[in-house]
This record gives structure tokens, C-alpha cells and sequence, in this order.
């Protein structure tokens, strides 16, 4: 089993989703005892959120580098950034450590063309939904697909929620019911899917109670990461 190097705590709440999640999925596929080898690098929060919030991105990056470069002496052997935003850095961070960086919008790709899916709505922070260098992108650069975002007031409220609620453990049902008005909105716009672009949304959609089928990147990402750990696939 290769080691994955994990940088979390952007929330904690979804690392901890992505710890259960890794761990699941080796036991799984091994059986018995067996547990996913890790080095795990969760960072404070609150410090990276105001750093977004002012656009200062060079400085999370550099926390991030510095991270990364931990896990890499500690053994890792790859690096999963357990968070869609920061995504934005993810070229930096893993040439900071020298590691193959299992990436959040690959792994997502391949859920949604192994699906059939052509046009996908993503939800996510205000930065994933706007920036198309963290995932848009590259979901339509390197998969050919179609990605839409809600308008301007939509895209505040997927981010206050995140920012206001997920990350700070809280998952209502009112705030359910507006995520859920916006998945309508893109289906009536033609998606066929809603990628769930923010690691902690999965806390508060799944497809009990979405009009689209709902693609989790916590959970892809986690799945492709135990395909790597076990050898059945590669970071990009």
C-alpha cells in the first residue's frame, strides 16, 4: 500500500468525512484489520479563511507548501488536498513537496463521464463557482463537459452556507431546502447532474433529496485516492 499524505482542516468536518471515507474503502477492498496509511496535516482554519476572504492566496499556498513538504519527509508518497478551493494551488503545492497530487477535479471527471453525464451544475464556495482555475476548468478543458454555476445570489448563498454553517458543523433544513430551489433552477437550465463542489456540501445534499443526481467530490476523491494507495491508479 503507498502512503497518501493528506492536507485537511479546511474544514475539519469534511477531513473527517475524507478520514472515514479512506479508511472505509481500504478495509473494504483488503479485509480483516487493514487501514489506510496516512500522514495527515490539518491546518487552522481560520487563518486560511481570512487569507481567501482578502484574496491573499500566496499566503495559504505557502502554509500549504510548507505542509506538503512535512508529509513528504514524513513518507508520503502522494498528496490529496482534502478541499476543493484551495485546489487553486495545487500545481504549487505539489511541486513545493515534490509529490504526485491526486487531483480533485480528475477524479470527479471520471465520475461524470463514466455516468454519461454532458452538463453538470457545480455548487461549491464562491471561489470554486467563479474561478475556473480550481475546477471548472478542468472539467471542461480535460473532460469536455458542460459546467454551469447558480447567478450572483445564488453563488452568496451556497457560500454562506458553506463558510457560515457546514464548516462550523451546522446542517439545517431551511438551508437544505434553499440548496435544493438552486438545483432545480440549474436543472431547469438543462443539467443533467450537480456536482457537489465543496467538500463539506455532502453534509447537507445527497440524492434522497436532490432533483439531480449528486456527484460528491469528497467521495470520488476518496474512492480514486484507495485506487492509488492500492496501485489501481495514478495521480495526474
Amino acid at each position: 500500500m503507498k502512503i497518501l499524505g493528506v492536507l485537511g482542516g479546511m474544514s475539519w468536518e469534511s477531513t473527517a468525512i475524507y478520514y472515514r471515507l479512506l479508511n472505509q474503502g481500504v478495509a473494504a477492498r483488503l479485509g480483516g484489520l487493514h487501514s489506510a496509511e496516512l500522514r495527515l496535516h490539518s491546518v487552522d482554519f481560520a487563518r486560511m479563511a481570512a487569507q481567501q476572504a482578502v484574496a491573499d492566496w500566496d499566503a495559504a499556498f505557502t502554509t500549504l507548501e510548507h505542509a506538503a513538504r512535512g508529509l513528504a519527509s514524513a513518507g508520503a508518497q502522494g498528496l490529496l488536498l482534502a478541499t476543493n478551493t484551495m485546489h487553486k494551488g495545487a500545481d504549487r503545492i505539489a511541486a513545493a513537496a515534490g509529490l504526485p497530487l491526486l487531483h480533485i477535479a480528475d477524479a470527479t471527471g471520471v465520475a461524470l463521464q463514466s455516468a454519461g453525464i454532458q452538463h453538470a451544475a457545480l455548487l461549491g464556495t464562491r471561489f470554486t463557482m467563479e474561478d475556473d482555475a480550481i475546477v471548472r476548468g478542468r472539467l471542461q478543458q480535460r473532460f469536455g463537459l458542460k459546467v454551469t454555476v447558480p447567478d450572483a445570489a445564488g453563488r452568496a448563498l451556497m457560500h454562506r452556507i458553506v463558510f457560515e454553517e457546514l464548516c462550523r458543523g451546522q446542517v439545517l433544513s431551511a438551508s437544505r431546502e434553499d440548496v435544493v430551489g438552486l438545483i432545480a433552477e440549474q436543472e431547469r437550465q438543462g443539467a443533467q447532474a450537480v456536482i457537489l463542489g465543496c467538500t463539506e456540501i455532502g453534509m447537507l445534499i445527497n440524492d434522497a433529496c436532490s432533483p439531480l443526481p449528486t456527484f460528491d467530490t469528497s467521495e470520488v476523491h476518496a474512492a480514486a485516492a484507495v485506487d492509488w494507495m492500492l496501485g489501481d491508479g495514478s495521480p495526474s
